[in-house]
């Protein structure tokens, strides 16, 4: 009997503190909570256009498709699927495709092949001049360059204040254990699957969201100390 009673309030400790524990690790994973980093400042604003499609003010996802869009195919798919889908009903998230004039042709056709009788509202075909795809694609910090098509597989993050987001430092945590050089993430290839959607979509972008869903909150807390230095260091 003695030994059914203990059995009986240990059961009951249990259920009353695994509630208690929960809220505590959720209260710890708020107060530790870390923006996704800025890898790069004063990203330069899209040229001016009739639909008065910008940057600013928009959670942007930026992408490069060049002279000959259908080249991008796969990437603008995948760009699709597993980035634009998941995230097209949140305030402000755009995807922006910045080509050259004679590539409309057949962007047209091929954001018709990836729409499969979607809604594409909030992805935005904006053609310009070379130097004006160069300008924006150079204030960028890429670890890939344009083409001679001025197209690449990559896609960059964009806040609303012009800032670019990515990932100072990308190591796995067994290469941080092993003391590995300190590497960052700056665009997403839209080729590599794993990446664009195990560290795009369902990290970076997750946690850009949150920070500006707990700034309308004001339940936000910047640490623009750290971010500044770590800018800083990484630009160095």
């Amino acid at each position: 009997m003695e030994i059914s009673k203990r059995k009986r309030y240990t059961i009951l400790s249990i259920l009353f503190f695994l509630p208690v524990a929960f809220i505590i690790i959720m209260l710890t994973s708020k107060e530790n909570y870390n923006p996704l980093d800025i890898v790069r400042e004063n990203i330069s604003e899209l040229p001016a256009n009739k639909d008065s499609i910008q940057l600013k003010d928009h959670i942007t996802v930026l992408s490069f498709w060049g002279k000959k869009p259908m080249d991008n195919s796969i990437a603008a798919l995948n760009l699709k699927e597993l980035v634009y889908d998941r995230n097209k009903g949140f305030k402000t998230f755009q995807v922006v495709v910045l080509l050259p004039h004679e590539a409309k042709d057949e962007a047209e056709e091929l954001l018709k092949e990836i729409k499969s009788y979607e809604d594409l509202r909030f992805w935005h075909l904006l053609y310009t001049d070379e130097s004006e795809i160069k300008r924006v694609f150079n204030s960028l910090r890429s670890d890939v360059q344009l083409d001679e098509n001025l197209a690449n597989n990559s896609v960059y993050i964009v806040d609303k204040d012009l800032k670019q987001r990515g990932r100072l430092d990308d190591r796995t945590d067994k290469e941080i254990e092993n003391e590995k050089p300190v590497y960052g993430l700056f665009d997403y290839d839209c080729i590599q699957v794993a990446e664009l959607k195990n560290k795009m979509a369902a990290e970076d972008m997750r946690v850009l969201f949150k920070e500006y869903r707990d700034k309308r909150k004001g339940d936000f807390a910047e640490s623009n100390k750290r971010r500044e230095k770590d800018i800083k260091q990484s630009n160095e």
